[in-house]
């Protein structure tokens, strides 16, 4: 088949790469370069630079511009197919494909439409996240579904499930295609009662909270990205969480102990074992390094 393929991030790499392997990718269309870091420098997204390893032609546009449009419309593709793109897609476009439009969505559809689908999971304690091959139509991520795949959660944080579940994407985007071709897909329409959404996750929502439970603020910890980490503020300084684990220690709520090289937060239920960490300024590192260099053996903990 000959496929347009939109995506952007990293998640969309893998299903990229598979369809290059078992069909003609003919196009790839992403979100333009953008800074990155301190020094603003201008960085190709994970999908361009993947398509450009290829071979394959890429188009960068913000947005399904009328032009944009033309030069999909162009390639004469026999299905799009879309992993994480990054903006809403015009009726034209979804109409433009014989086979139509289809998505690889973060989440076992109907529960978690929306921007950050795998943080949500995470976040609700879910006991699997998964991804859903959809239709892409009007509403958002309202499509019907042909295929669903799962993987367990578990003490997993964020960025491990969401490597699993792009390569899981992509098999199932495959097998999708395949079927569609074959005119043996079964699509299922999404039961209304069912839908739960899933908003982008904003920072403050990520602080943890001396007055929530030890299980809500590991739950921020693993679901922590780059863009919205779970932080607190120890001593008065900043702290970034990576790993964390819960203990059956006895500490205060908003009270942190330093106790043999583990540095324990006591929350409203329990406590909560800093197990990896990055201090405002300074490198990752474990927090047993860490607690090395903090002077004293209790401390105030709270929001950052």
């Amino acid at each position: 088949m000959r496929i347009t393929f939109m995506g952007t991030p990293e998640f969309a790499v893998p299903s990229l790469r598979l369809l290059a392997e078992r069909h003609e990718v003919t196009l790839v269309v992403t979100r333009p370069d953008a800074p990155r870091q301190r020094g603003k420098r201008l960085v190709s997204s994970p999908v361009k630079a993947a398509a450009l390893e290829l071979g394959i032609p890429v188009l960068e546009t913000t947005r399904m511009t009328p032009e944009a449009l033309d030069r999909v419309r162009a390639e004469r593709p026999d299905v799009i197919a879309v992993a994480a793109y990054g903006c809403i897609l015009p009726d034209a476009l979804l109409e433009m494909a014989p086979l139509g439009c289809v998505n690889v969505h973060g989440s076992l559809l109907p529960r978690w439409r929306g921007a950050a689908p795998i943080q949500r999971a995470v976040l609700a304690g879910d006991e699997r996240a998964g991804i859903s091959i959809m239709r892409i139509v009007h509403e958002l991520d309202a499509g019907a579904y042909c295929r669903q795949a799962s993987v367990e959660v578990g003490d997993k944080g964020c960025a491990q499930v969401m490597d699993e579940l792009a390569v899981l994407g992509a098999r199932e985007l495959v097998a999708a295609l395949d079927d569609m071709e074959a005119g043996t897909a079964i699509w299922v329409e999404q039961d209304p009662s069912q839908v739960t959404y899933a908003a982008k996750v904003e920072k403050a929502e990520m602080r943890l909270v001396p007055g929530d439970s030890a299980l809500s603020n590991l739950r921020r910890v693993r679901a922590s990205t780059d863009a919205a980490p779970a932080r607190l503020l120890l001593d008065d300084k900043g702290v970034r969480a990576l790993v964390a684990m819960l203990s059956d220690a006895d500490v205060a709520a908003g009270t942190a102990l330093v106790r043999r090289g583990r540095v324990l937060l006591g929350c409203a239920d329990g406590a909560l074992e800093l197990v990896r960490v990055k201090p405002d300024g300074k490198r990752e590192m474990e927090a047993s390094a860490w607690a090395a260099g903090l002077r004293g053996k209790e401390f105030c903990w709270t929001e950052a």
